[in-house]
């Protein structure tokens, strides 16, 4: 079966979370660490928590992809940014053990006219001082659409990440389909020769999630705009390719289309049918 879900709010609490999911037929699900657009984090409820780790338990879920805040910016070229984002990531990750063994997805960030390589250094600086060897969480770098001076849009990048973090074992990627294609990579067309590209820089044994969206833009336009699945440039033909692909179709799937909940819960019974063929 699918492994799919979408991002969901935590303003009603975990518990409600893995209710509302299950509501729209989902198995698995994302949701921010903290307010998307940066700050403090709420406490956690133990209760709650034990709740929702116990649905997820009888109800057979997929890992569930936690996202940190977009305006995390570990390449930043301010220091007070990069600190910032250092410590946001080292307070999710320890929030994360809440949950055992799921996934941490975040973008890279921008070099802001650093330069890539310094971009990579950066990034990789911040990973090797969050992570712990006794973590259970797997952190996933995202890859990104390309538009203005993000890190990440192309597999080498990422590999390049990867490859300066000590405790490399705790991370893998999360691969966004509006984002390749709006950076380049033709999944429309060519899904395998792309899936092989990626195993030869970064390694599908790193592919640990896919965010599943169409695009607004044609491809290589490195613009970024979401929309939902099988009305954009990718097409519903391209979904149904890449949810039953081998190398694919076990991973957990996100939804971050403009949705609501019911246009979700429509998206995720089309992506259950394409699977099944």
């Amino acid at each position: 079966m699918l492994n799919i879900g979408c991002h969901l709010s935590t303003s009603k609490g975990f518990a409600h979370m893995g209710r509302e999911a299950s509501s729209i037929g989902a198995n698995t699900f994302a949701f921010f660490t903290r307010n998307p657009r940066g700050g403090n984090a709420k406490a956690i409820d133990p209760d709650d928590a034990l709740a929702l780790r116990e649905h997820l338990k009888a109800n057979g879920f997929a890992p569930l992809v936690a996202h940190a805040p977009y305006t995390l910016n570990p390449c930043s070229d301010k220091p007070h940014a990069r600190e910032f984002a250092l410590q946001a990531m080292a307070d999710d990750l320890v929030r994360m053990e809440t949950f055992p063994g799921n996934l941490y997805n975040f973008h890279p960030g921008s070099h802001v006219g650093q330069g890539v390589e310094v971009g990579i250094e950066l990034i990789a600086e911040t990973l090797n001082e969050v992570l712990t060897p006794d973590q259970s969480t797997t952190v996933l770098l995202e890859t990104m659409a390309g538009k203005g001076s993000e890190v990440g849009s192309r597999f080498e990048e990422l590999a390049a990440i990867i490859g300066r973090v000590e405790l490399s074992d705790h991370m893998g990627v999360c691969l966004d389909t509006c984002h390749v294609h709006d950076a380049g990579y033709d999944i429309v067309n060519d899904l395998d020769g792309v899936l092989e590209e990626f195993d030869s820089i970064i390694g599908l044994s790193r592919l640990k999630a896919i965010h599943v969206n169409d695009s607004k833009n044609p491809l290589g336009s490195h613009k970024d705009r979401h929309e939902r699945i099988g009305q954009g440039t990718l097409g519903q033909e391209a979904f149904a390719r890449i949810v039953r692909h081998p190398k694919l179709r076990d991973l957990p799937f996100i939804l971050e289309t403009p949705n609501e909940l019911d246009g979700y819960a429509e998206e995720i019974r089309l992506l259950r049918e394409l699977a099944e063929g």
